[in-house]
């Protein structure tokens, strides 16, 4: 190919993931998909954390965003000279480039790679990302001490401002880099012939296109594996990855003389007879346990690395949503009540009254993965003494509907292994979430942050606010969302029941 290549540390990442990939990035970039509005979210919080680390180098110059692999390298040249925090610093030698979140001046006209994760902990795709950084500078003449990564204090808790001296914390990788350097100049070498070539290498799928993140191209390459496939498995996907070696993709075709453990039994009989599985007794025994009437209740939350509010850690949960479908019998008329925040002021309090006044002194409360619920009930109970009492009296009150799924009692292949209410709620009843505005939780927690300003990054100074009308919107979609995790749960039941009477 006649065009200059440049592999860039994003690429030389995705390089390291898979080729097949890799190849895209630089020959086939308008085939890979653009990042969803969730994604973005995650985007933009990286930016917004960058921003803040800077504050820990006071008189720092920031090159910022030069998008020219010529224009910021030789920018980054000039102010070497002035031995300050540089931000964006950029490098380039012959076909590699990057660029280095925070470059520190060290001792005997060295340099200190800070590079700054919006994560909590170091994570092996990071020592790679700041190997490839060290190779570059090094490669350009540009020496480099020691490297370090700056992640988020998960203990840091908010009070008034932000310190980011408390909000950070910052981890010496140099020896874990130097390691990873080894083989580094191979690897660039096969990338770059990777991408001469004219077709994509023929790469089998496998661990690789969801580790350490899910390949936007994995639809195109998993297309041709059968809906029923046998990466549906449930649990460690080696076994998956063995029959798909030996030529084996569908669940139904794996010989009897493969060891499978119980939960992957029942797939494949299921596969095989064309039918779910249904542990009438099981069932029956969970069903006989609630104590009427049912409260099915979900929490919605939304977690940020910057703490919006005083008393909360990075990432800690606030529920900004909640929905109650209350049934008084397993054939009655359900009555609905929910709570959405107005905006994004503080709501835990009004939201945990507004839960009093719907939730009696008596009746089984059902959510979906009991964990979550009670996770942020007790955090609430926390951070809102006055309401321990209450949170106190509904916890042991808690059942699970996840549990006849997690455990298959009932299991239909459709599920493909999964036992989320996403995956249960269309395997054994007619309803779904496809066509919704809002089908996820992580979607939920990103579009109420957006209708109320919290979406754009700090140094984008023109914010894409939403619009009154959008915002209308939003806030039905996800009321809308919610209540169909409560009301779901009542036909899940009801499917339940029947699937057991029958």
């Amino acid at each position: 190919m006649d065009k200059e290549i440049i592999i860039s540390k994003s690429k030389y990442l995705a390089g390291l993931q898979c080729l097949k990939y890799f190849w895209y990035q630089v020959n086939a970039r308008e085939e890979i998909p653009q990042p969803d509005f969730v994604n973005q979210f995650i985007f933009n919080q990286g930016i917004q954390v960058g921003e803040y680390a800077k504050k820990l180098y006071p008189g720092g110059i920031d090159l910022g965003k030069i998008v020219n692999f010529y224009e910021q390298p030789a920018r980054t040249l000039e102010i070497l000279q002035e031995r300050k925090p540089i931000f964006e610093a950029a490098c380039r030698s012959r076909n590699i480039y990057c660029r280095a979140d925070i470059l520190l001046p060290a001792d005997e006209n060295k340099w200190d790679i800070v590079e700054v994760k919006s994560s909590t902990q170091v994570k092996e795709e990071n020592i790679h990302d700041v190997a490839f950084q060290k190779h570059c500078f090094e490669s350009a003449g540009i020496g480099i001490r020691r490297c370090y990564l700056t992640c988020i204090n998960n203990q840091y808790i908010r009070k008034g401002s932000i310190d980011p001296e408390g909000l950070f914390k910052k981890t010496n990788i140099t020896a874990e880099v130097e390691e990873a350097l080894e083989g580094m100049e191979e690897r660039i070498r096969e990338m770059l012939d990777t991408a001469e070539k004219r077709e994509p290498p023929g790469i089998l799928i496998g661990r690789h296109c969801h580790e350490p993140y899910t390949c936007p191209l994995k639809n195109k390459c998993w297309g041709f594996l059968p809906e029923n496939n046998v990466f549906n498995l449930y649990g460690n996907k080696d076994k998956a990855v063995q029959l798909y070696k030996e030529g084996i993709l569908s669940i139904e075709n794996i010989p009897d003389r493969y060891e499978l453990s119980l939960k992957q039994q029942i797939q494949h009989q299921c596969a095989k007879k064309k039918e779910p599985m249904v542990n009438k007794k099981e069932i029956l025994k969970f069903i006989d346990n609630l104590k009427y009437p049912l409260y099915f209740f979900d929490f919605e939350t939304f977690s940020t690395a910057i703490p919006l509010y005083d008393g909360v850690k990075p990432y800690q949960r606030i529920p900004f949503q909640y929905s109650i479908h209350l049934l008084d019998s397993i054939d009655g008329q359900p009555e609905h009540h929910d709570f959405l925040a107005a905006d994004l002021e503080d709501a835990r309090g009004k939201l945990l009254e507004s839960l009093k006044g719907h939730i009696g002194e008596e009746g089984s409360i059902v959510v979906y993965c009991e964990q979550f619920e009670k996770g942020v009930l007790n955090e609430l109970a926390i951070a809102l003494p006055e309401y321990k009492e209450f949170i106190d009296s509904i916890l042991p009150r808690i059942v699970d509907l996840y549990k006849p799924f997690g455990n298959f009692y009932y299991y239909h292949s459709s599920q493909k292994g999964s036992a989320s209410v996403k995956s249960v709620l269309p395997a054994i009843t007619k309803l779904s979430y496809k066509g919704m505005e809002i089908a996820d939780g992580m979607a939920a927690s990103v579009y109420f942050l957006y209708i109320y300003g919290n979406y754009n990054s700090p140094r984008n100074s023109k914010k894409s606010l939403p619009s009154e009308n959008e915002i209308i919107r939003i806030r039905e979609s996800l009321i809308k969302y919610c209540g169909l995790d409560t009301g779901g749960m009542i036909h899940i039941l009801r499917a339940l029941a029947k699937e057991s009477a029958q």
